[in-house]
């Protein structure tokens, strides 16, 4: 089966320990904080008083304080992601916030999850489907681990495929996105330059759909975001 991301997880674990303490400026100026949005819109698509959330590929944590925001103080939640970096960032505003007691860190590999078949209630993952070497592995692991019924809600970034559209959002993240990096981090122009090609060589949101039901996902449900250039998948086991 072909990999969804042909960078090493090595190499694409160094870049996001590279870029973790400006990671959040970075992101909130280049989707000129819309992403915030999003994550609000995605963590009310799960009932606030389920059991247990799997926070996958939580990098510096934002998602997962959404959804201590929103769930129930007796539901477990637990985040996990393969960077240190991005880690010791999420351990910070989690303390700041007061909610480093009520989530379990966990730093793993999203494609070997260190959980038993049918652990958790909701499983999600923002922004890092793309990042991992086979998403579709990933995808095989999350439906494993949710319990009968449970749910997947998904967002990440895709290449716009409307042809006038494309130009300007092209020269956007290949041209502005690396400066505007390199503003915060003068070492880490090549990071962000692979975060742009991350986006322009993963699936297009009807692949990922697909990929969804191959592993067995049902009832899949999507909202598209500015022009295409991100999207939002919601599964059911």
């Amino acid at each position: 089966m072909k990999k969804t991301n042909n960078v090493s997880e090595e190499k694409v674990q160094n870049i996001f320990n590279h870029i973790a303490g400006e990671y959040d400026k970075v992101n909130s100026l280049i989707s000129m904080g819309t992403h915030r949005k999003w994550r609000s819109q995605a963590t009310r698509k799960f009932n606030p008083n389920v059991d247990s959330v799997l926070d996958l590929c939580c990098g510096t944590g934002d998602w997962t304080i959404d959804i201590l925001n929103q769930v129930s103080k007796k539901t477990k939640v637990t985040a996990l992601d393969f960077s240190e970096g991005m880690l010791n960032v999420a351990r910070k505003k989690l303390k700041e916030n007061n909610y480093e007691n009520r989530v379990k860190i966990v730093q793993a590999d999203a494609m070997h999850l260190p959980f038993d078949d049918e652990s958790f209630d909701v499983v999600t993952i923002g922004f890092g489907l793309r990042n991992v070497p086979d998403a579709n592995v990933v995808l095989s692991e999350i439906y494993r681990v949710l319990k009968p019924n449970g749910k997947l809600v998904c967002l990440d970034a895709f290449k716009v495929e409307i042809p006038v559209i494309k130009l300007g959002w092209k020269f956007y993240f290949g041209k502005i996105m690396p400066v505007v990096g390199k503003t915060f981090n003068k070492k880490a122009t090549n990071e962000y330059e692979y975060l742009n090609s991350s986006v322009n060589n993963f699936v297009s949101i009807n692949q990922l759909k697909h990929m969804f039901e191959k592993v067995g996902f049902k009832n899949i449900k999507i909202k598209e975001y500015i022009f295409g250039s991100a999207a939002m998948h919601v599964g059911t086991k």
